[in-house]
């Protein structure tokens, strides 16, 4: 069970609503703010085709599920020029946007993202560090890896998270209801809110919630923190 730091959870939630870092120009703040012009970079970073893979299946998603552009801006409360430029690969969106895109199409990140293929049934499958599928958040540097060589076998996914000093997710949406995660913090130092409680875990230590609440991982220390997360979801 979570310990009730009621005190210090207020105290996070402005660092995860207010980070320097993720309140310039940019930054997703609220669930119930449309983005504008915010929650993306110039230009699609670190010479990877992510924009264009991640724009193309948001598309895909879109229309499979028969929404227009302005009811998936309604429902993710990410502008329909925002949602546009992502399609067409021209924007990278933030972890906090990306988030809530998947949430409204009701898919997972990694779908969008490009996760691999599952694997026939009895394989075995291998996927080498260099073809992870990676999102990397272009205002912070946080990395989501996906480390699940065949997500699609199972009910979990596996993922390793990388956030840098200072860094904040901000808050995430809440999953659907069933919807469980695990971590393990392999270095440095992570808070964790989750639902208006913190928790505040080093090198070792580890957590379970269930993620259908509003939830977020902040690195409030001048170290890089790497931690890696199990997600599953009951049927």
């Amino acid at each position: 069970m979570l310990d009730a730091q009621r005190a210090s959870s207020i105290e996070d939630d402005l660092f995860f609503r207010r980070n320097p870092t993720l309140c310039r120009r940019g930054t997703w703040r609220s669930r119930s703010t449309v983005v504008e012009q915010d929650g993306y970079a110039a230009e699609p970073q670190h010479g990877d085709d992510l924009a264009g893979t991640f724009g193309a299946n948001v598309r895909r998603r879109r229309e499979e599920a028969g929404l227009t552009l302005e009811q998936l801006s309604t429902r993710s409360s990410v502008s329909r020029a925002m949602l546009s430029k992502v399609e067409r690969g021209e924007k990278s969106p933030t972890i906090g946007v990306a988030s809530r895109i998947a949430y409204a199409l009701d898919t997972s990140l990694s779908d969008l993202i490009g996760a691999p293929a599952a694997a026939a049934s009895g394989a075995a499958v291998v996927m080498r560090k260099n073809d992870r599928p990676v999102f990397r958040d272009p205002e912070t540097g946080f990395e989501r890896h996906m480390v699940s060589a065949a997500p699609g076998a199972g009910d979990a996914e596996l993922i390793v998270h990388h956030l840098p000093a200072q860094v904040s997710t901000g808050l995430l949406p809440a999953y659907p209801p069933g919807t469980e995660k695990q971590l393990v913090v392999l270095e440095g130092t992570l808070t964790a809110a989750i639902g208006g409680i913190s928790e505040t875990l080093n090198a070792g230590d580890s957590l379970y919630f269930q993620a259908d609440a509003d939830h977020g991982f902040a690195n409030r220390t001048n170290a890089p923190c790497e931690y890696i997360m199990v997600i599953s979801r009951r049927t």
